[in-house]
């Protein structure tokens, strides 16, 4: 299974219907949805970005193969895929928190047998 990680606010998750494709708010602003590939890149792209921003998080785990939308990496390192379309819910294989340290630094997500 060819995993990507991707990290939402747990409210904004929570309010969704879960009968309908995930579509996160950074959609609309740029017309993909930013993942990353390694759980290490994940917790320093989301303390980077979201850091500063309270709250609780998820992390998706995504299984690429299984993603309808077109999946481009765009950068050279080829480890931040953006997937240019709602994200069909069979994709997500799991949906766990993820912790952080009190100034707002993500951890690595707990590890998942998939």
């Amino acid at each position: 299974m060819d995993i990507t990680f991707h990290g939402t606010p747990t409210e904004y998750f929570d309010l969704l219907d879960p009968d309908e494709p995930y579509v996160p708010p950074d959609f609309a602003r740029d017309g993909f949805i930013h993942c990353t590939d390694g759980e290490a890149r994940l917790a320093d792209t989301l303390t980077a970005y979201y850091g500063d921003q309270p709250g609780d998080w998820l992390v998706l785990y995504v299984d690429k193969a299984r993603v309808k939308a077109p999946i481009k990496y765009e950068d050279p390192e080829q480890v931040f895929p953006h997937i240019y379309g709602p994200l069909n819910r069979d994709a997500i294989e799991v949906v766990c928190p993820i912790m952080r340290t009190s100034d707002g630094t993500f951890l690595l997500p707990q590890r998942f047998v998939l």
